[in-house]
């Protein structure tokens, strides 16, 4: 392990140190109101990342403000470890959120100054890479916003969501397709060269490809459509979701996954779209749980992808709650949805 990965893991350390515990969650979830919210999260290591939002406070610009401090960490992250591809795969996620939101906004014809309140360009500005997004961005409609990305390397992928937006009308299929586009990169990085944080990093892509799976299968997808969101990464991989594409019914699909290591997770409720939404957050609290364990392993790059995971799932957790605090959802509720371990 070079001396910078060395470094960039001790760094990994010391935030991890500073990650939230459930009493802080706890504390900031029991907000009366915005205003409480951002004076009790300047109590904690976001206190930078808010003293911008402006009044009156939003959810969304809270969410924004907190997103560009990630892209901040994690940018000074993959600096510190010096062009490692895995790192450098997993900060696309920024620029693909945006993209996201961009044309799921021009899908539902949203303006452009509707659409800028749930982007943020920080990620973008760091990379010197804001014209790609921006320019989808000023699209006087979808067709426009998916033109002006065709040039860019995963253009191909962009005009099939929206191809296959305009026969089945779901947004998700926007979310689906730009997450293939994260994890092919992911899956080439891994590929150009073996890492202890490919473990880690392969059960983002089994999470991708399985969901994919069965929500093609939900939406109605014939097998050919839902075999093009996939990404093999071997060969028994791709066995197991041939069976899975293959299956009869929603049900059977995940229930080829007994025989697998991710056999605790087969939802038990009947009802599809619950049982999508159980097992999708089991899995989710799977990755977590690895993020968390990845720690024991002292100076090694699995740390640093671990604390790239954990302090987006602190983000992400924070922006829950400040989306909850605005609609006034009780506590209890709040805490039960985000993604933490029990203690």
């Amino acid at each position: 392990m070079g001396s910078k990965n060395v470094f960039a893991s001790v760094k990994s350390y010391s935030k991890r140190g500073k990650l939230l515990g459930r009493d802080d969650l706890q504390t900031l979830a029991e907000s009366r109101d915005l205003d409480e919210l951002i004076t009790r999260i300047k109590n904690t290591v976001y206190a930078d990342a808010v003293s911008e939002v402006q009044k009156p406070y939003t959810s969304h610009g809270i969410e924004s403000a907190l997103r560009g401090h990630l892209a901040e960490v994690h940018y000074n992250i993959a600096k510190t470890a010096g062009g490692v591809k895995i790192l450098d795969a997993y900060y696309l996620r920024f620029i693909i959120s945006n993209l996201k939101q961009i044309l799921k906004g021009k899908a539902l014809g949203k303006s452009q100054e509707e659409i800028e309140t749930h982007i943020n360009l920080r990620a973008e500005e760091l990379l010197k890479q804001r014209d790609i997004v921006v320019k989808a961005l000023v699209a006087k409609d979808l067709d426009e916003a998916v033109a002006s990305l065709a040039q860019a390397e995963f253009g191909d992928e962009v005009a099939k969501a929206a191809v296959l937006y305009a026969d089945k009308k779901n947004l998700q299929i926007f979310d689906t397709y730009f997450d293939k586009i994260l994890y092919t990169r992911l899956v080439k990085a891994l590929k150009s060269g073996g890492t202890d944080a490919a473990k880690l990093a392969a059960m983002d892509v089994d999470f991708y490809n399985i969901l994919s799976v069965i929500r093609g299968k939900f939406w109605g997808l014939d097998e050919q459509q839902i075999q093009d969101l996939i990404i093999i990464q071997s060969s028994a991989a791709g066995d197991l979701l041939g069976r899975m594409i293959s299956a009869g019914s929603i049900r059977d699909a995940f229930d080829e996954l007994a025989g697998t290591k991710y056999k605790d997770m087969i939802p038990q409720t009947e009802n599809e779209l619950d049982a999508i939404a159980e097992f999708e957050r089991s899995f989710e609290m799977s990755i977590y749980k690895a993020a968390r364990r990845s720690f024991t392993k002292m100076l090694s790059l699995v740390t640093t992808v671990g604390i790239t995971k954990l302090t987006a799932y602190e983000v992400r957790n924070l922006a829950a709650i400040a989306y909850a605090v605005e609609q006034k959802i009780p506590t209890e509720t709040t805490m039960s949805k985000i993604i933490l371990e029990a203690e």
